[in-house]
């Protein structure tokens, strides 16, 4: 009887025991399905990923990059997925060469004035950027370290300028690989995003290498390149951010750099308004100047006339290119070349008939010089008689050389002459 009862009691604990052990193996079958459940990870359309085992890249080149879309990784701590924004421009304001801004200036002075700043310029709270004079000599930088000995020399009567420059760098993540290696990015913690931290870790080094480029690139502008270039010299400090990171072999990709805004020191605010009110009359009066040239030579000459002003100012210019374009001019020009060249023949054609009429009445002359005298003082008389309007024929016999003589020069000569018995009127 007591072995039955043992037997009964040692069946139940076996009972018990096997089922705790199917509860206890679903349990581990749920759990270590859920654990390999839990590496499928996600990669979003604009970002690339790493995997990570026990902190090592897996995969080389390509092979280690996972693209867009589902994936599977052994759950952590085993596998790390590191995913990094590639497709996503990523702005980075860098004010370090701004001045001091004050709440009027943020939010805008409106109809008030603006106050009035410090006669000089705090170097501790503003930020500014130098630019070379004109009197020194330009020089195309090669690289941030790269400024040349007559832009720091002593030049006589040469200086710095002062600008304030306010820029804006646009980059993205070309090879995560290089950037997961080479920039430091400290550990996140789980409830922190990767591509936050990143950005947020990475600034630092990057307005760094642009602060080095913008001083490097400035200093070789005058203060007026600096005001009216448009994307020369984002382009050169463009250029320069990009191959210090290159260096650093860091994978980043400079997009795009703007100088989103300049202006010149506010303690010179007036004198400068004034400078460059009169830079721009002075700009203006110059392309008027030249735009008036330009037409009046066009229209003298045509298209060849600047040509043609060059080849007459030279005076090693060969001749028979100097005809040459004179014989291509058009316009104004070519009317007074032709009615001069008319003229000219006219006066050439008038002189040969009057030699010719003087030869032909030589012999006659020297038989009767006075009567050809006379026949030719008579015809004079008659061609400049048949051309007057009036014509008053005075006797200069004796009887009249006492007489005084009155002609109304402004008379009307419209109306007939009185008559006068002591004038004649011959026709």
């Amino acid at each position: 009887m007591q072995n039955e009862k043992l037997d009964a009691a040692g069946k139940s604990l076996s009972d018990a025991l096997h089922i705790s052990f199917t509860i206890l193996k679903v349990i581990m079958i749920v759990l270590i399905v859920a654990f390999l459940a839990s590496g499928f990870r996600t990669v979003g359309p604009d970002e690339r990923a790493l995997v990570l085992r026990f902190g090592k890249i897996q995969g080389i080149g390509d092979d280690a990059i996972l693209g867009p879309g589902p994936h599977w990784v052994f759950p952590y701590p085993i596998d790390e997925m590191v995913k990094i924004p590639v497709e996503k421009n990523i702005n980075l304001p860098v004010n370090t060469f701004w001045y001091k801004e004050i709440r009027d200036d943020i939010l805008g002075p409106g109809a008030k004035p603006r106050p009035n700043r410090a006669d000089k310029l705090d170097p501790m709270t503003e930020g500014y950027c130098l630019t070379r004079s004109p009197a020194m000599t330009p020089v195309a930088a090669q690289g941030p370290a790269v400024v040349a000995p007559e832009v720091l020399g002593d030049s006589e009567g040469s200086d710095y300028n002062i600008v304030h420059t306010k820029w804006q760098i646009s980059y993205q993540i070309a090879n995560i690989e290089q950037f997961f290696r080479n920039v430091y990015v400290r550990n996140i913690k789980p409830d922190e995003i990767y591509a936050e931290v990143m950005m947020d870790d990475i600034t630092p080094l990057l307005r760094s290498v642009v602060d080095d480029a913008i001083v490097a690139t400035m200093v070789h502008y005058t203060i007026d390149e600096a005001f009216q270039s448009v994307d020369a010299i984002p382009r050169r400090v463009q250029q320069l951010v990009q191959q210090k990171l290159d260096t650093l072999d860091s994978g980043i990709r400079v997009v795009q750099m703007q100088l989103i805004d300049k202006r010149w020191p506010m303690q010179i605010d007036v004198v400068f308004q004034a400078y460059v009110e009169a830079s721009q009359s002075s700009a203006q009066t110059i392309t008027q100047a030249r735009t008036y040239a330009e037409t009046s030579l066009s229209s003298a000459g045509g298209q060849v006339a600047q040509r043609l002003c060059d080849a007459i100012l030279d005076p090693n210019c060969d001749p028979q290119r100097r005809e040459a374009l004179w014989s291509q001019v058009t316009g104004n020009a070519q009317q007074i070349i032709a009615q001069a060249q008319t003229y000219q023949t006219k006066v050439v054609e008038a002189a040969r008939a009057s030699s010719s009429y003087l030869t032909s009445i030589l012999p006659e002359y020297r038989k009767r010089p006075e009567l050809v005298a006379r026949k030719l003082y008579l015809a004079a008389i008659q061609e400049v008689l048949s051309n007057a309007d009036e014509k008053f024929i005075l006797d200069s016999s004796g009887e009249d050389r006492n007489r005084e003589i009155r002609i109304m020069l402004n008379r009307d000569t419209r109306l007939k002459p009185k008559s006068a018995p002591q004038q004649g009127v011959g026709n």
